[in-house]
């Protein structure tokens, strides 16, 4: 027999009858249907390079190897405890949706707890005077006052000023977090799933960009409805748009990477109108400065993030070096959750204001 064919060796059978055959059954168990099974389960799990990879999972081509394709359902999601080229990617935004879960709960239970650390955070980041700290105290101590100007609200009593706004903003920005986790670990899977799931990432990030409006909005303009229905009507309508555009197939493909980013920056630059009206209603604020320091803090993260992003770097400079570790789409993702939590800061600011001053 041929060395290179199946290994196959006779076996004696014992016969009832005064007639015995000799009887083939493969001599090794390793060379079976159970050996090539478990090739073939060995070779779904194996990393791929770049050039090994399907043309719809062809991205960043800075990015060389440690690609999973064409994985199961089963054996992407065991992936979250292994070491490729999107583990950072699933694990920042995974536990940034954690982080969200938790300050979510806290906040629906103990809410009158949480400005006071804030607090201590926003005079050790931004080195704020003394002086300052007494002019807001002094403003909050005017405002409960002058009844001609407000109405003082007890902010120790929950329920006061409607939380809505501030859970939509934290809903928002958990969705985004999942969905964008999700995404990472289970776009090996196929391309119909590819496709659908960076539908829903896309969608995700613009359902954040636009919760990340209501509260600001709400709670600065809540005295006069009027234009906070504008401003709200507005970028919900934009994000509606983005989302209706970044479904068509076409626009979801790696050549369309800068449209969409030009999409994302347009939402968000659509936050300058409001926020000059804001900062002329409220000139005489002495919280003004504090508030727009955090939200210029979640402007700066996001575009410096997204400046990453778009340009590809550091793995531009050196392909390969970056593959598991440091590439682009892993700073934009830290850039992401630190301007979410900035403008979480800034949310609790403007909650705590209006619980105080009221209208």
């Amino acid at each position: 027999m041929d060395q290179d064919g199946p290994n196959y060796e006779p076996e004696t059978v014992p016969c009832s009858n005064s007639s015995c055959k000799s009887k083939i059954v493969p001599g090794d168990g390793s060379s079976g249907p159970k050996k090539i099974k478990s090739q073939k389960t060995r070779k779904r799990r194996e990393l791929m390079s770049y050039s090994e990879l399907p043309e719809y999972m062809k991205d960043n081509e800075y990015i060389l190897n440690y690609y999973r394709a064409e994985w199961s359902i089963r054996d992407a999601f065991f992936s979250v405890f292994s070491f490729h080229n999107e583990s950072l990617n699933v694990w920042t935004h995974l536990l940034g949706f954690i982080l969200f879960v938790g300050l979510t709960v806290a906040n629906i239970m103990h809410h009158d707890k949480f400005f006071p650390v804030i607090d201590v955070h926003t005079e050790s980041m931004f080195s704020l005077s003394r002086s300052t700290c007494n002019q807001y105290i002094n403003f909050l101590n005017h405002s409960r006052g002058s009844k001609n100007r407000c109405t003082y609200l007890d902010a120790k009593s929950p329920g006061n000023v409607t939380r809505w706004p501030f859970f939509v903003f934290l809903g928002g920005s958990m969705f985004c977090l999942l969905s964008s986790s999700i995404c990472h670990l289970f776009c090996c899977h196929s391309k119909d799933l590819n496709v659908f799931l960076l539908r829903i990432d896309y969608a995700g990030i613009t359902a954040m960009i636009i919760t990340s409006f209501f509260p600001p909005i709400y709670y600065i303009f809540q005295c006069t409805p009027r234009w906070y229905f504008i401003y709200l009507a507005g970028i919900t309508s934009m994000g509606i748009f983005t989302i209706i555009t970044l479904f068509t197939p076409s626009l979801s493909s790696p050549k369309y990477r800068g449209f969409r980013a030009l999409l994302f920056a347009s939402m968000g630059l659509f936050g300058v109108v409001p926020a000059v009206h804001a900062i002329v209603v409220n000139w005489e604020n002495p919280q003004r400065n504090v508030t727009l320091m955090y939200e210029l803090g979640m402007a700066v993260f996001y575009l410096v993030g997204t400046g990453f992003y778009v340009g590809r770097v550091p793995e531009r400079l050196k392909p390969g070096w970056f593959d598991r570790v440091g590439h682009s789409h892993q700073i934009f993702h830290v850039f992401v959750m630190l301007g979410a939590l900035s403008h979480y800061a800034a949310a609790l600011l403007f909650l705590d204001w209006r619980d105080h001053v009221g209208c």
